[in-house]
């Protein structure tokens, strides 16, 4: 596929107020793997290949391992890979990115109040918003995957 166009350079105000949105996400209290495996997950159900590959080599900076990269589409069933805190993240994230199919339950919901207070529940639902933003924008527009 060929990229269709540059949304930085033909939509520069758009872009720039999403990249203040991930200028926020740098400052929130999510650790570093928490807020890639919403990115690696998102992009897994959307289909973003571009982000798929550019946040599961950032997540293998930050320390994350490949197991745990590979499980991830699965991690339901390799819970013990991943702790209570990612679990929970996890489902938010398929929830909110799955809005349609019946959005961030209430049982969802009830799990993150017993570990996140309601700013860090907040910070999530940002995480996730955006990195739905970004899958759409590469997706829509053919972004190459870097080889």
């Amino acid at each position: 596929m060929s990229t269709r166009f540059d949304m930085a350079t033909t939509d520069k105000a758009a872009y720039k107020a999403l990249l203040g949105l991930e200028g926020y996400l740098q400052n929130i209290s999510l650790n570093k793997i928490q807020k890639e495996l919403i990115k690696i997950r998102a992009s897994q159900i959307n289909g973003c290949a571009f982000c798929l590959d550019m946040h599961t080599k950032d997540a293998m900076k930050y320390g994350e391992t490949p197991q745990r990269i590979f499980l991830l589409n699965a991690w339901r069933e390799a819970k013990e890979f991943f702790t209570e805190e990612e679990q929970v993240i996890l489902e938010m994230t398929e929830e909110i990115t799955l809005i349609s199919q019946k959005g961030l339950t209430e049982e969802t919901y009830y799990k993150a109040k017993q570990i996140f207070d309601e700013a860090t529940i907040g910070q999530i639902i940002m995480a996730v918003i955006t990195i739905n933003a970004w899958n759409r924008i590469g997706i829509s527009t053919h972004l190459p995957i870097a080889k």
